[in-house]
């Protein structure tokens, strides 16, 4: 399995003004480096708790079909929130994409994850490497307030912590504030 970004968030969870509000900075000539913190500060948190947290589009990529799918006809989508199926493909040995048809699977999250339940065996794949993908979306929402409050304050907690740090040497760590906002949202890994 492959994961890939197809389609970034349209915007952030967290205003370039709002982030500057926070930051009692009123200047305009820092707002690249404030906007690139934000940008850094979402992906650093959403690496943390495993979850997506602004609309966004994704394809996972397989070889073959994952062993679930040929004994219980079923394949998780491991990323959350999950929103939706967009399109399931699979291509033949010479490279043309055959579309499954929607009326052929449901999806729909079960746990935060994506599950998609196949009312019959698809087809294999008949090509050798990147055979099959699938495109979903992900995420709390399109606007920015649909990302939980305590997620957006990590970002901006995150965002200050940077902020007052630049220039000095790097810690790897979180700080203990945004790991106390962000950790109720934090997926675990199964063993």
């Amino acid at each position: 399995m492959r994961p890939m970004l197809i389609g970034a968030p349209a915007i952030e969870p967290v205003a370039l003004a709002e982030a500057k509000s926070w930051l009692r900075e009123d200047a305009s000539d820092e707002d690249p480096l404030i906007q690139a913190l934000i940008v850094s500060a979402r992906m650093t948190l959403e690496a943390y708790t495993r979850r997506l947290f602004v609309t966004q589009s994704w394809r996972l990529v397989y070889d073959a079909w994952p062993k679930s799918v040929a004994t219980a006809s079923r394949l998780i989508i491991p990323f959350a929130p999950f929103r939706s199926v967009g399109a399931i493909r699979i291509y033949d040995a010479s490279g043309v994409a055959k579309a499954i048809e929607p009326q052929s699977y449901r999806a729909s999250a079960a746990n935060d994850e994506g599950r998609v339940i196949f009312s019959v065996t698809p087809p294999a794949a008949e090509r050798g490497a990147d055979a099959i993908e699938i495109d979903f979306t992900v995420g709390y929402g399109d606007l920015a307030n649909e990302t939980p409050e305590p997620l957006r304050r990590a970002i901006l907690t995150l965002v200050a912590h940077w902020w007052e740090k630049r220039g000095d040497e790097a810690d790897d760590a979180l700080p203990s504030s945004v790991l106390q906002l962000a950790a109720p949202f934090r997926r675990r890994r199964l063993s």
